[in-house]
């Protein structure tokens, strides 16, 4: 009987022993995935990425977030050196005109190696299509966004303007703006009639190619080459230096000083990306109540098509755990529970995905409604990698009709040669 006890005995604790073994070999080590994520450090966005890597890791445990940060334009090259030295991040935040270079950097792996097939055969066709390189996807999209027309209720009606009945074209918004120019604001200042970005950043870039759009031309054609001989492209740019030449536009801005000008009631009209109004909103609460949309003005022959614009996920491929980490996060942010609020309250913007589509922060935003139709009219720039260095050419464009009072043929002349050069490179 003591026998046949202690055999009992030594089998309860040998079996205790390898199922303890066994669970121990079984359990997912701890995983890290690396963000780089420039809006934590813009106050307005902060306090939405804090919480969803509480939230995320909450619900995932043995998966914790890493914070990859620097100042917008400088975070690409903080995750390219970071790479340099071996230490590459799993995702990065960002805007879709900086696929085609990471991809060129060896920085972004097609998003059908990380991402489900059902989570992604949920996301509009065109919407993806717009991140292809050489076919295949790089880019996932949080939300889209055309440029919109933004403007104050408050100095249309104190130019004797409806503010119900926005400007359709260009030729409209300058009968409006030889009046909102005029005006001045409750401290004297001069009111800017009508904002267009012509700082030399990227994005400004961006801007201005939509522009083009506006007024139905082209940039690139569909092989990516350079292709601006047409009305429309030089129409556009007529169009900046008109605004220049009448006072209407602030010389040499960025997006972010549109934004403080139109928020201090010191600018009537301006281009933005729609997530653009966080930035108003940071600056004066009270933007909510005078700020109303627009879609895009037609110009020349255009019918007011816009760029497309989407801040997305961009991924790394870093080895299988941390992929299912990376996949696990995407499908976490790009989520009706998670972008709900985040779109009513901070970046309004259209959901990229079918069963997004009737989220009641795009339903029900009095900010988007003036613009909604404008999200069927967006026009897709073709992805080459040096794209960034056009929009940087296109600004540099700009500022010599603008600031350098060059005659605008003699600058088209340069700029196509100077960019022919640049993207042979």
């Amino acid at each position: 009987m003591k026998r046949i006890s202690v055999c009992m005995v030594l089998l309860v604790v040998v079996t205790a022993l390898v199922f303890a073994g066994g669970k121990a070999e079984s359990a997912a080590a701890p995983v890290t995935i690396k963000v780089a994520n420039y809006a934590l450090l813009e106050s307005g966005y902060e306090p939405f990425w804090k919480q969803v890597k509480v939230d995320f890791e909450a619900a995932n445990p043995g998966i914790s977030i890493e914070w990859v940060t620097a100042p917008y334009g400088e975070i690409v090259n903080q995750v390219v050196n970071m790479a340099g030295g071996g230490n590459k991040v799993d995702v990065i935040f960002g805007e879709i005109d900086w696929v085609p270079g990471l991809v060129d950097a060896g920085l972004a792996s097609p998003i059908t190696d990380i991402l489900s097939k059902s989570f992604i055969d949920d996301f509009y066709v065109d919407v993806l299509k717009s991140f292809e390189v050489d076919g295949k996807p790089y880019g996932i999209p949080l939300y889209v966004s055309p440029y919109v027309l933004y403007y104050n209720k408050d100095l249309f009606t104190q130019a004797g303007l409806d503010p119900a009945k926005p400007p359709k074209t260009f030729d409209e918004m300058l009968s409006y703006a030889e009046k909102l120019a005029k005006l001045k604001d409750a401290n004297g200042n001069k009111v800017y009639a009508f904002g267009q970005t012509t700082a030399s950043v990227p994005v400004s870039g961006a801007s201005l190619n939509a522009l083009v759009f506006n007024f139905g031309g082209q940039v690139l054609d569909a092989k990516g080459a350079l292709a601006i001989d047409n009305k429309g492209f030089r129409d556009a740019f007529a169009m900046v230096q008109l605004l220049d030449q009448k006072g209407y536009n602030p010389q040499n801005a960025k997006l972010k000083d549109l934004r403080n000008l139109f928020a201090l009631g010191q600018l009537a009209m301006y281009y933005d990306q729609s997530w653009g109004f966080n930035g108003v909103k940071s600056i004066n609460a009270d933007a909510q109540r005078f700020t109303a949309s627009a879609e895009p003005l037609k110009g020349g022959s255009g019918s007011g098509q816009s760029l497309l614009q989407a801040h997305c996920f961009i991924l790394v491929n870093n080895g299988k755990s941390r992929a299912d980490a990376t996949r696990k996060f995407v499908e976490f942010v790009i989520s009706e529970e998670t972008l709900n609020a985040y779109l009513r309250d901070l970046t309004p913007a259209y959901p990229a995905k079918h069963s997004m589509a009737a989220m009641e922060s795009v339903v029900n935003s009095g900010i988007l409604a003036g613009a909604s139709p404008a999200a069927g009219r967006v026009q897709v720039q073709t992805f080459i990698p040096k794209i960034s260095d056009l929009n940087l050419e296109l600004c540099a464009l700009a500022q010599a009709i603008t600031v350098g009072k060059e005659n605008l043929d003699s600058a088209i002349a340069k700029f196509k040669n100077t960019a022919t050069v640049k993207l042979s490179q």
